[in-house]
């Protein structure tokens, strides 16, 4: 980082705890629950927490928190790994999962139990919500929180073994039930749930609660820094409770900074499950969602996903970034790394009607103009092309410089071409559209210097490869969302856009055959689009369009 570069709190914080002795080293974590797939939020955390490990020569370790087996699956836990990595996250060889500490988590609650600092509870969920209190009146006493230390460790043991069904009872710690925080009136730190779990099995029937096992595991990994986002902000009190209590050595400090919110964009998982299920997505990787599978499938590249982050910063404040900055990124990516290959996407055959008949020739394009490293190809050409419907107008507008009757157009690393009319069906739409060469404009220019204003892109019908082409738009109208000021309406339905997803069939020129899975390409005047990984087939190739050309995006100064 330049001297002129200012740092963020969190960098601030970290250089004030080290300039003090508080610790002499930053360990980092990224602890995500395998209760379903990571989105582009996440990114944020496994970026800020992996990015300060390294600036600061320290470590970043990866945890599962996987202390609710009723949510957890081992499908989410081999997502969430391939996310991270994917992202360039590296863990090295600290690759932890909270489970693995759910014996020294058994052992600490007996601590506190010993401390006379935990105690188990017969009340009911519903009943330990209304013992609570609210916010503006004070909890009231638990009926059994005046046991004893022995009677506690021998209910607490019973609960361990199983004699007890869910809900049955509950250990709470003892705090203070007139705090104002509510979090700190004897919260449960542990319930009873017989329940198989993906990475011990049946070994335990009583689980921590995240409150109390969150602390506790970072201190075991002697996490010093452990960044979470703004809901935690209520729940320090209690982490710096639970690893005071149980005596850490160096305990570690929780900072909490802003989630990243995109503007009318799909993010709960509860309502991500439903399109899902209702087979308005094709799955969690759905191109449409922002889920990182997602982002990945869709052509986006870490990359991208790290500017992005980079862009948005870290703050305290709650901000709502547009999904225009993240199309931002990954054009400014891709603009010098991707291939420029033309593609059809809504093809109408252009007749050469002077070319030889059955004459092939191969003609040599730059595959990208900002990159020279990425060298030239050599495309057929032939009598018979594919060219965009929307380049040829029978009575066109004024300004209108593509083909129409009468026209001269350069075909792009071809030749001038001039319209001589086109064929139509019985209902009027064009099959055909007709026109002659010259064939001393070889390359895209005439030697007499004559210039035309248009020029189009172009597949050679013999040599076209057939592809499935989708254009997304985003998930939610966008209108309605606005007006509303909400992604769900009053019944709590997502504004779906019906025309989310449009599939067109293309021709592609020889050059794409031999692209695999997450290759991306710019599609000359059409936009960035990458082989889907999910769908696509040699022998059926399918394409997801990434990002158009054009951007409303303004970076700002």
């Amino acid at each position: 980082m330049s001297e002129t570069e200012s740092k963020n709190f969190i960098e601030m914080l970290i250089d004030k705890d080290l300039e003090e002795g508080v610790y002499d080293t930053v360990h980092t974590r990224f602890p995500p629950e395998p209760n379903g797939y990571l989105h582009i939020g996440h990114a944020k955390s496994i970026l800020v927490n992996y990015g300060l490990a390294k600036e600061y020569g320290g470590k970043f370790n990866m945890r599962f928190d996987d202390t609710n087996p009723t949510k957890e699956d081992i499908e989410f836990v081999e997502s969430i790994k391939a996310d991270v990595k994917w992202l360039g996250a590296d863990w090295e060889d600290r690759l932890f999962f909270a489970s693995d500490y759910f014996g020294q988590m058994y052992e600490a609650a007996v601590k506190l139990i010993k401390k006379g600092k935990a105690y188990v509870s017969d009340l009911t969920a519903e009943q330990i919500k209304e013992y609570r209190g609210s916010f503006t009146e004070p909890g009231k006493e638990d009926p059994s929180g005046s046991r004893s230390v022995e009677e506690n460790l021998k209910l607490f043991e019973e609960m361990k073994d199983g004699k007890y069904a869910d809900g049955e009872k509950v250990l709470r710690a003892r705090i203070d039930m007139a705090s104002p925080n509510i979090n700190m009136r004897d919260p449960v730190i542990y319930r009873v749930a017989h329940m198989t779990h993906h990475n011990t099995g049946d070994a335990w029937c009583i689980y921590p609660m995240y409150d109390f096992a969150h602390p506790i595991e970072d201190a075991i990994e002697g996490i010093t820094h452990s960044i979470c986002t703004l809901e935690f902000e209520d729940h320090r009190p209690l982490y710096d409770w639970v690893v005071r209590e149980l005596e850490y050595p160096h305990p570690p400090r929780q900072i909490e900074q802003a989630k990243m919110y995109l503007k009318n964009i799909v993010t709960g998982k509860r309502y991500i499950k439903k399109l899902v299920l209702d087979g308005i997505v094709d799955g969690w990787d759905d191109p449409r969602l922002v889920s990182i599978a997602a982002l990945r499938r869709r052509g986006f590249t870490p990359e991208s996903i790290r500017r992005f982050v980079e862009m948005c910063g870290v703050s305290k404040a709650q901000s709502i970034a547009d999904y225009a900055a993240l199309e931002y990124c990954i054009r400014e990516d891709l603009k010098a790394k991707a291939p420029r290959y033309m593609a059809i996407v809504d093809p109408v055959k252009l007749i050469i009607d002077n070319y030889p008949e059955g004459q092939t020739e191969m003609l040599t394009a730059v595959n990208n103009p900002e990159n020279e490293e990425l060298g030239s190809r050599e495309i057929p050409f032939g009598k018979e092309l594919y060219i965009e419907r929307e380049d040829f107008m029978e009575e066109p507008p004024k300004k209108y410089f593509r083909m129409f009757p009468g026209n001269e157009v350069r075909l792009m690393n071809a030749y001038f071409v001039t319209c001589t009319g086109c064929v139509k069906d019985a209902e009027g739409n064009v099959t055909e559209v007709h026109c002659t060469y010259d064939p001393a404009s070889r390359g895209g220019n005439s030697p007499d210097g004559r210039k035309v204003k248009g020029t189009i892109h172009w597949v050679a019908a013999a040599t076209a490869i057939p592809a499935e082409i989708r254009l997304y738009e985003n998930l939610i109208d966008e209108e309605k969302a606005n007006e509303a000021g909400s992604i769900y309406g009053e019944d709590g339905e997502l504004f779906l856009n019906p025309n989310s997803l449009i599939v067109k069939k293309a021709y592609l020129e020889p050059a794409f055959g031999s692209a695999k899975a997450y290759d991306s390409f710019q599609f000359v005047r059409q936009g960035f689009f990458c082989v889907d990984a999910k769908d696509s087939r040699p022998d059926a190739m399918v394409f997801n369009r990434i990002v158009s050309l054009k951007s409303s995006f303004v970076l700002q100064k």
